[in-house]
């Protein structure tokens, strides 16, 4: 019986999902995990394909892993999160030809491709749609240069290792591109909180002109009310009353 799984590389855990098709067949879930996680122990931090294969009648099992998808490795070897989602115009990081060649040389025995710089382009094509720039360059045009014949000496020899002045060279260049794309980035920040501000005080408007005939009405009320009786006028309205009694 074929098992296939997609686990994270080194670390497998058991779960009801392996529980459920391995349990019933009396197979060892603590040994088919510990052997997972031995033959992909390479890949921690990555998602890697594995297959199972188990013998029903004997319980024996053998596992065989797969190269985790190119995204994947790519991801790892950078050290980032996740993909662009804007890759046409936000770039993630900056590789070289010899990064390209090293993840091809991971990739490769599981790949279509029949020669190694077909592959190398598929790499290329990956790069391209994650947001990673190769060579200071979309990888898209580098695939034609690839074509062309200009990386033929790092491809034929395979060479993936990358110089430490090229790297610096690599990262100064990438480093100048994120400074211009955070910066455009805090500026549509900025214009969006503006056009949100205006939104909210375009919003608060008519309530505030609904308002204005109310407090004009009170201020006119209060402006017609009667006036406040003088101090003593009580007193002297009461004297003239008695005048006038006595006189009669």
């Amino acid at each position: 019986m074929i098992i296939k799984l997609l686990i994270d590389g080194g670390d497998m855990k058991p779960g009801p999902a392996i529980a459920q098709q391995l349990g019933p067949m009396g197979v060892n879930i603590g040994k088919v995990i510990s052997s997972i996680n031995s033959a992909t122990k390479d890949f921690k931090g990555v998602k890697v394909p594995v297959e199972l294969d188990i013998n029903e009648k004997t319980k024996d099992f053998t596992v065989k892993t797969f190269s985790p998808p190119t995204s994947e490795l790519l991801k790892k070897e950078f050290n980032i999160e996740k993909g662009s989602n804007d890759h046409k115009n936000l770039k993630i990081g900056n590789a070289s030809i010899e990064d390209v060649i090293k993840i091809t040389k991971i990739k490769y025995p599981n790949m279509l491709e029949k020669n190694f710089k077909n592959a190398v382009k598929s790499v290329l094509g990956t790069c391209a749609s994650i947001g990673i720039l190769v060579e200071n360059e979309n990888p898209n045009e580098l695939i034609k240069e690839v074509v062309a014949g200009k990386f033929d000496n790092e491809i034929n020899k395979q060479i993936s290792e990358t110089s430490p002045e090229k790297r610096n060279k690599i990262n100064d260049y990438f480093n100048q591109i994120k400074s211009v794309q955070d910066a455009k980035a805090e500026t549509a920040k900025k214009v969006a909180e503006a056009a949100e501000a205006a939104k909210a005080a375009e919003a608060a408007a008519p309530a505030a002109e609904a308002g204005t005939p109310a407090a004009a009405g009170k201020t006119a009320a209060t402006t017609t009310a009667a006036p406040a009786v003088k101090p003593g006028a009580k007193k002297e309205a009461k004297k003239e009353a008695k005048k006038k009694t006595k006189k009669k």
